[in-house]
């Protein structure tokens, strides 16, 4: 049953991001020279943006009730193996994922689904939507230094052209915000290809060259 209700509310999430991606994808679509093409996708933009907010607000409510009701949790990575250190668990998943096709952060996602990844040696798998993976690596980047993840809402890197921020400890300042670490929101109103933007401006904030982050897909699996 529990495996039936994470599986679930992945779908919910995988949605969503799907959506995300569609919109994307019908506004790059859009003869950007034609006046009339431009009238028509800016006010399905509009539109969709709008209907998007309300299924954002509805689906985050269902899946907290859900996850609130039935004790399983969207942020459990993998099951913890009795007597396994660390350093064996590491081995392990890293022989799992070098099955798998490796993929670079700049790599078009869109309409694909993540299985797991690579950070520096350290590997990380039953991360099967881009926000979960996301927030994860928020997560290991504030175990190598809180202090400078504690900096991100107040860094120019992570505000868009508008002023909008990435990060906050505001959740009101964000359209769809995630609790990455305690008192640090993120924007996650983002599809795959936006928040591997984000994961990118964080290891350049980090120093941590991009080579050093692999991506591994579900797509890359199921065709095997």
């Amino acid at each position: 049953m529990t495996t039936i209700i994470r599986d679930i509310l992945q779908d919910l999430e995988r949605t969503r991001e799907n959506m995300l991606a569609l919109s994307d994808d019908i506004w790059l679509s859009i003869d950007h020279n034609d006046p009339e093409s431009m009238r028509e996708g800016v006010a399905f933009k509009t539109e969709y943006n709008d209907r998007m907010k309300s299924f954002d607000r509805l689906a985050k409510e269902i899946s907290e009730l859900v996850q609130q009701y039935t004790q399983v949790r969207m942020d459990e990575v993998e099951p913890e193996i009795a007597a396994e250190s660390e350093a064996e668990r590491n081995a392990r998943v890293v022989r799992e994922l070098n099955r798998e096709e490796a993929h670079r952060l700049d790599e078009d996602f869109t309409f694909k689904r993540p299985c797991g990844y690579a950070l520096q040696g350290k590997a990380f798998n039953g991360l099967t939507t881009w926000r979960r993976l996301f927030d994860h690596v928020c997560r290991r980047l504030h175990e190598r230094d809180q202090d400078l993840f504690n900096q991100l809402p107040d860094l120019p890197a992570f505000k868009t052209r508008r002023g909008n921020p990435f990060f906050s400890r505001d959740p009101k300042a964000l359209r769809v915000d995630s609790e990455v670490v305690p008192g640090i929101f993120a924007e996650v109103n983002l599809s795959a290809k936006g928040l591997c933007a984000v994961i990118q401006h964080l290891l350049q904030t980090y120093d941590i060259p991009e080579t050093e982050m692999t991506m591994y897909l579900r797509e890359d699996r199921d065709a095997s």
